[in-house]
């Protein structure tokens, strides 16, 4: 498998199987192995040009490429040498209910989403497809919530636009001032100015110091628009913070209404967050449903669990 989405692979690597990650010498996406990752040692880095040498039993594939680069560096074929499983960890883009994805048809490779709307949205022919819903390590309950402000989280917030809801932060920052964290945000600043409450670019942290620094804030806010369900969302209901966000795609089936407010209206969230902001009794009353909702339904063990029965099924054991 390649490193291609860092959360999710963290979770992945901590299951009970040996996971090989390709490494080429100027390393790049295709060959950078655990990209300096602190995974267990069972995550291991294996050079390219061995893996024709190498025992595999399963292929986790992620991208439409690695299906030729996988048959090429192996020297078998995923799906007919070699079992194999795709990982579609993205919302169809383009025509999304019409949209085609790349193993459509074939039955040889089991397409696993990660979230029901996925699922729903991709059209896989005659592929068979599961869900695994995301889990992660819990990072604990770190709820402080005594900064008046909102925690943002998300990647390159500028070049993806409405996708990312960046056109949506200066009204929210009507109600309470936003704190944006991610990697990518260089110009975010200058498409905020004018807000009634500043809009602060955080930048790019370590998980912990991310995490420690979210749960300072009163709220989470989640304006994306079109995501699979983006996982920092998860990280902070298991914080114990109460989420405030548009009612789109995976968002209404992980957010609870005692977690949080969803709507499609802007107005509707931009009244909660006002209201999160005066009252942080119910603040820290919502954020404590929303722990205990994603334990229940984001935890490693139950992810572990769903990967350890496909990973079976797949090599016929």
């Amino acid at each position: 498998m390649w490193h291609v989405h860092g959360s999710w692979t963290t979770s992945f690597v901590r299951g009970a199987h040996e996971y090989l990650l390709p490494v080429l010498p100027e390393g790049g996406p295709w060959g950078g192995g655990r990209c300096g990752r602190n995974w267990p040692d069972n995550a291991r880095e294996v050079p390219a040009e061995s893996l024709r040498d190498t025992d595999v039993d399963l292929v986790v594939l992620q991208r439409p490429d690695e299906l030729a680069l996988a048959a090429r560096w192996l020297g078998r074929r995923p799906g007919q040498d070699v079992p194999a499983v795709y990982v579609e960890h993205n919302t169809p883009r383009g025509d999304a209910p019409t949209t085609r994805h790349p193993i459509a048809d074939r039955a040889d490779i089991t397409l696993a989403h990660v979230t029901a709307f996925n699922e729903l949205m991709w059209d896989a022919g005659s592929a068979p497809t599961v869900v695994i819903d995301h889990g992660i390590p819990d990072p604990g309950y770190r709820y402080r919530g005594e900064l008046d402000s909102a925690a943002v989280v998300v990647n390159e917030p500028v070049r993806r636009g409405r996708v990312t809801g960046t056109d949506l932060l200066p009204r929210f920052a009507d109600a309470i001032g936003l704190d944006v964290f991610g990697m990518g945000c260089d110009g975010l600043a200058e498409r905020t100015a004018g807000a009634r409450c500043p809009v602060r670019v955080r930048g790019d942290l370590p998980t912990d110091l991310l995490h420690t620094e979210m749960a300072r804030r009163r709220c989470y806010l989640h304006p994306i628009r079109w995501t699979s369900l983006g996982l920092s969302l998860i990280e902070a209901m298991h914080l114990g913070m109460p989420v405030v966000g548009l009612a789109t795609t995976e968002a209404v089936e992980a957010v609870p209404p005692d977690a949080g407010v969803l709507s499609t209206s802007v107005d509707r969230l931009v009244a909660a967050l006002r209201d999160l902001a005066n009252q942080p009794g119910w603040a820290r009353q919502l954020g404590k449903h929303a722990r205990e909702t994603a334990l229940a339904r984001y935890g490693l063990a139950r992810f572990l669990s769903d990967w350890d029965r496909l990973i079976e099924q797949a090599i016929g054991n």
